[in-house]
């Protein structure tokens, strides 16, 4: 089993419950991890035998850009779009950070963490 890892996807994105959030936005960070066999990868050297990070990134992007209240939808959506696009045996892990959310406090950060 080996575990590939695109972590710190820096997105400037629109979710969050609050009105204002939809208008002026903020900065996201987005990780992913994925378990699986890639043996033939490792013995191969054949991107087409792995899982390609700029099609991870593109694929994060995308449902990013899509404005939602929670970013518990968001990283639902991010986690659904991977599964479908790779083997369905690999093991997904998506880490979505909400940097200083807007909230009554000094929060550095809100983060959802989704598998399947």
């Amino acid at each position: 089993m080996g575990l590939i890892e695109v972590n710190g996807i820096r997105v400037f994105a629109y979710h969050g419950c609050l009105e204002e959030e939809g208008r002026i936005g903020g900065h996201y960070r987005v990780d992913v991890a994925v378990e699986g066999q890639f043996t033939t990868a490792e013995q191969g050297d054949d991107l087409r035998d792995t899982v390609d990070y700029g099609r991870v990134t593109a694929l994060v992007l995308r449902e990013m850009a899509v404005r939602s209240r929670l970013i518990e939808h968001v990283a639902r959506r991010i986690l659904d779009a991977l599964k479908a696009e790779w083997d369905p045996a690999y093991r997904w892990r998506v880490r979505l950070v909400k940097e200083r959310p807007p909230i009554n406090g000094d929060v550095d950060e809100a983060v959802y963490t989704i598998e399947g």
